[in-house]
């Protein structure tokens, strides 16, 4: 098994982890840092992806920036999303060419890993084609975006775990209108611990790409020394 990172990045901005997740892609091309894979939460934010359509934002600006929710253009595949506290938002900054060159199978991969994450907790999740996303029946725990540059990835995916879910109302969720959302405490019918599910998350993703995890000191991985 490669060796890999883990950066726990707690709750943080989305416009600071967009920056750092910048700054790490840089060098993972140059293999100064090994895969890497970083767990956070957002304040309350909406995401617009390349494929976003004005209509699935269903109010203006200023109504979100009335409720304190920050609304912003990325660079991600797909529609609009939302981000809260409560949602673990994983970034995996990895070399997609050590992993099969396939962005199709890329994106299973990281469909299989939260499958077999909530499969820990006893909740019998799936694929819905033609949707990107891991799903319960028809409604959606973990939506998945990402952009691919020289073959490595940046973004990733944010399961739902403990988060209000009502801020998905003020959008059309992935541009899916006929379909719902859901979260792991929901499904559970109980809270669940926030580290908990990083925990199982870190170790699907450890097997499911073939990564034995480091966890350095946050700063010195983004500011200091280099992988060898």
């Amino acid at each position: 098994m490669r060796r890999g990172w883990v950066l726990d990045l707690g709750v943080i901005s989305y416009a600071e982890a967009w920056q750092i997740q910048q700054e790490l892609h840089a060098k993972r091309q140059t293999h100064a840092i090994p895969d890497t894979l970083l767990l956070l939460e957002h304040p309350p934010v909406i995401t617009l992806g390349k494929g976003f359509r004005a209509e699935n934002l269903l109010f203006s600006p200023e109504f979100y920036a009335q409720r304190g929710i920050e609304v912003c253009r990325t660079d991600r595949g797909g529609d609009v999303t939302c981000h809260n506290p409560g949602q673990l938002v994983g970034y995996p900054i990895f070399d997609v060419g050590a992993h099969g060159r396939d962005l199709h199978r890329f994106l299973r991969d990281i469909e299989e890993a939260l499958i077999r994450s909530l499969a820990e907790f006893g909740v019998d999740a799936g694929r819905n084609p033609p949707y990107t996303g891991v799903w319960v029946g028809d409604e959606k725990v973990a939506a998945i975006g990402i952009r691919v540059a020289r073959w490595v990835s940046m973004h990733g995916f944010a399961l739902n775990v403990n988060n209000d879910l009502s801020l998905f109302q003020l959008i059309v969720p992935c541009g899916i209108a006929d379909k719902g959302v859901t979260s792991l405490s929901r499904l559970l019918g109980r809270p669940v611990p926030m580290e908990q599910v990083k925990q199982v998350v870190q170790r699907q993703f450890g097997a499911v790409f073939g990564l034995e995890w480091e966890v350095p000191e946050v700063e010195g991985a983004l500011h200091g020394y280099t992988y060898r």
